[in-house]
């Protein structure tokens, strides 16, 4: 599924599917030839969709709403004598709160993330402030950049296409993102990275160059890489 943002104050940018227009691939449609360029997208929806949201869009002027929302759950919820384990987390986000900054980054636990977990804090997940200057696309790809999400190339033949990822997400993983089956009978995955690609001029010259790889299903996924899978089909 794509990425999800949601808009709380934000004008000037339509819900719906939003391409994310980052120049790299331009700069790879320019070195490899292709009937058709294909940008990774993101889809965008109001306010109503902020809990199911990947990443939260806000106007400078909500930024502030959104901590003093959190704050003053957290000491609602303290107030109630919580137990000891829920208590230890709450106070840390309080102190985070109180410092004018995002739940999102208190740097949790795994353990003190599940004990929170019921509670649905407006910053617990990643939010981007938007400046006055910044037109539409460019909000969507920078908003996009400080989600938590990469991308990564295919090229050649019928299309160069950036596809979306999780940072973090294994080459197995990012087959699944193409198709179903290339993920099922995945055998290799041939990177390479962006840099390589770029200086090299092009995919055919960057593995005359050696800077082809070959890797296994749990390599984890680099921002740009370019990739060629090999899968039973």
């Amino acid at each position: 599924m794509p990425m999800k943002i949601s808009l709380l104050g934000i004008s000037g940018i339509k819900p719906g599917k939003h391409n994310i227009k980052d120049p790299r691939l331009d700069q790879a449609d320019k070195l490899v030839e292709a009937s058709k360029k294909t940008y990774a997208q993101v889809d965008v929806v109001g306010e109503e969709g902020a809990v199911d949201a990947d990443l939260i869009l806000v106007d400078r002027n909500y930024r502030a709403d959104l901590i003093l929302k959190d704050l003053e759950f957290v000491e609602t919820r303290l107030s109630r004598t919580p137990p000891e384990a829920e208590k230890a987390v709450l106070e840390k986000i309080k102190t985070l709160l109180e410092n004018d900054r995002f739940i999102s980054q208190a740097g949790l636990s795994p353990e003190e993330v599940k004990t929170v977990a019921i509670h649905s804090f407006a910053t617990n997940k990643p939010i981007v402030v938007a400046e006055g200057t910044e037109e539409a696309e460019e909000l969507v790809l920078r908003a996009f950049l400080d989600s938590g999400y990469i991308s990564f190339l295919t090229v050649g033949g019928k299309e160069n296409r950036a596809w979306a990822i999780r940072r973090g997400a294994t080459a197995w993983e990012a087959a699944g993102a193409i198709h179903s089956d290339i993920q099922k009978g995945f055998i290799r995955a041939e990177i390479t990275s962006f840099q390589d690609f770029v200086e090299a001029g092009g995919e055919t010259q960057a593995k005359r160059a050696g800077k082809q790889r070959l890797e296994t299903k749990n390599y984890v996924m680099q921002d740009y890489d370019l990739v060629n899978f090999r899968f039973n089909k």
